[in-house]
């Protein structure tokens, strides 16, 4: 797997566009169930209007949601953020911290947007686990059984390696928005067909074409 990733996607990272720690925090957050085109298209006014947390801090909810009312659940995000910015304005500096524990003290942080800022920021060993990451693992096997993001995470930072865990979060996950989706995956563009136990249990008795899982 590792093998097949490092020759095809060599420089995988994050589809959110941001310049800064705290804007790729606030477009994380934007990002739980939506897709990165809609936050994208969301964030360069809501950028413009608070560039930094001691900014976003000075906002309600009410003035953030101006910005954000066409992301999903926009009233509850709008809350977060804004306390999201006060708490790192009073307790940070207004710098986004490094700790992943420290990370999930924050308003709408949980464990998987902390370990993505934990790697992609900071580079650091954490694997965030989203419905991509989940499926692809279990689709090819790199997982066995796992019934939770928290128990995918556990099994892959075991196999993979320490210095590879950042870059793998961003191969799952690409590879499950483009190739492995979930109801129509595309076997037959797939590189990973040699060793992914999905699709070596249903080819010879499915029309990979008309797959839906």
């Amino acid at each position: 797997m590792i093998a097949y990733f490092e020759e095809a996607r060599p420089t995988a990272q994050s589809e959110l566009k941001y310049e800064n720690p705290f804007q790729l925090l606030v477009a994380v957050i934007l990002s739980a169930q939506c897709t990165d085109k809609r936050v994208n298209m969301t964030t360069p006014a809501l950028f413009a209007a608070y560039p930094d947390a001691a900014a976003m801090a000075e906002a309600t909810p009410e003035d953030i949601f101006h910005y954000i009312h066409s992301i999903s659940y926009p009233n509850n995000k709008s809350k977060h953020l804004a306390a999201m910015a006060r708490k790192l304005r009073d307790d940070f500096g207004g710098e986004v911290p490094s700790d992943i524990d420290d990370l999930q003290t924050l308003p709408g942080v949980g464990r998987k947007t902390a370990n993505v800022i934990a790697s992609v920021v900071f580079n650091l060993p954490a694997l965030a686990v989203d419905t991509h990451v989940f499926r692809v693992a279990n689709r090819i096997g790199l997982t066995r059984n796992s019934k939770n993001p928290l128990q995918t995470e556990r099994e892959l930072v075991k196999h993979i390696p320490e210095e590879k865990i950042p870059i793998a979060h961003h191969w799952l996950i690409l590879h499950g928005r483009y190739v492995c989706q979930a109801r129509k995956p595309h076997c037959k563009e797939c590189g990973l067909t040699e060793i992914c136990q999905w699709y070596n249990k249903h080819v010879n008795v499915l029309d990979v074409d008309k797959l839906i899982c």
